[in-house]
């Protein structure tokens, strides 16, 4: 598989119509909750920001005065940057790129981190994670979507056929780049999930966690805090 920086970069301009596609819109939902579960703050960091879609939906729950998002691909945040200046956000999202193994950040900078569907892509996951921890403040939280691979049989039947058969034929119709959802597929079947992914949270000094399955545990909400 191509370098995941450069893989984005390629889909990046439609990414967003597949995403809502493919989740059939409830990818909005399980943002809003996520972000409707932080305390109030005054800067947040969102990694692995994409397109930017949580960092637009941290301000317009009033959660952040500020939110600085990070991600690897230029393409995504191009288009992230499109939004937020449509949307007349542009004061309080401030866009860039960054490898979230090495963060430019000095230590307890932020109030919250938060990262969208984006943390199994991580190159060095265990550095990332205490990366995240580093530029947290203490008592700073920490909340984490990620895509899991459903672990009742009958739900996985459909998700199988779903991300197998029908995702990659959107994809390429709409991306022309249909690899890249075969990738996506791969990456959430063999991710940590639950209590494991819980497991390599704590060992990277967090503390305070939970997870909570979203629609038949397609996706998963993580919460961790900075003690």
């Amino acid at each position: 598989m191509e370098n995941i920086g450069s893989l984005f970069d390629s889909i990046s301009s439609r990414y967003d119509c597949f995403n809502h596609t493919a989740s059939m819109g409830i990818d909005r939902l399980w943002r809003r909750r996520a972000v409707r579960s932080l305390p109030d703050c005054q800067l947040v960091l969102d990694v692995a920001a994409g397109t930017a879609d949580l960092c637009i939906e941290t301000i317009r729950q009033g959660k952040s005065q500020k939110v600085v998002g990070v991600d690897i691909s230029e393409g995504m945040l191009d288009v992230g940057r499109e939004k937020v200046l449509r949307k007349g956000l542009s004061d309080k999202i401030e866009l860039r790129v960054a490898d979230c193994a090495h963060l430019l950040f000095d230590d307890n900078t932020f109030d919250a981190v938060t990262c969208g569907y984006g943390v199994r892509n991580f190159a060095e996951l265990d550095r990332s994670l205490t990366e995240i921890f580093r530029v947290l403040k203490s008592g700073g939280q920490l909340r984490i979507l990620e895509f899991t691979y459903p672990t009742n049989k009958f739900v996985r039947f459909f998700y199988d056929f779903y991300f197998t058969r029908i995702v990659p034929r959107i994809g390429k119709k709409l991306t022309d780049n249909g690899e890249a959802y075969i990738y996506f597929m791969n990456s959430v079947k063999s991710f940590a999930k639950g209590r494991d992914f819980i497991a390599i949270l704590e060992k990277n000094g967090f503390s305070d966690t939970s997870f909570k399955s979203q629609t038949f545990g397609i996706s998963t909400l993580y919460k961790a805090c900075k003690r």
